[in-house]
């Protein structure tokens, strides 16, 4: 059953971007847990290799995988300091008066 009469005004809807670092954080926060465990895997699925080779390609990889969480860590606390700073500088929001 289809009605093309209007619907009744409801509460507004204010969109308010995300704060700037927030994305970063929380992308970093994820980079710098799933990389080491991503390198251990791929080490694990590639295998010792070589028993006479000079690197171990299980160890290169889960060093990789290191360094890259390394890398989403400072990401991450780079980007937490930035939210920080733009929390801080954000005056507070005046209070609304209630309704009831």
């Amino acid at each position: 059953m289809s009605d093309d009469t209007a619907l009744p005004p409801g509460r507004p809807i204010r969109l308010a971007p995300l704060p700037p670092g927030l994305w970063g954080l929380l992308l970093g926060a994820g980079v710098a847990l799933l990389a080491p465990l991503m390198g251990f895997l791929i080490g694990s699925i590639i295998g010792p290799g070589d028993t006479q080779a000079a690197i171990n390609p299980m160890f290169l990889a889960l060093f990789a995988g290191i360094v890259i969480g390394a890398g989403g860590a400072i990401w991450a606390l780079v980007s937490a300091l930035r939210l920080i700073r733009h929390v801080r500088r954000t005056p507070p929001t005046p209070a609304r008066p209630s309704s009831h």
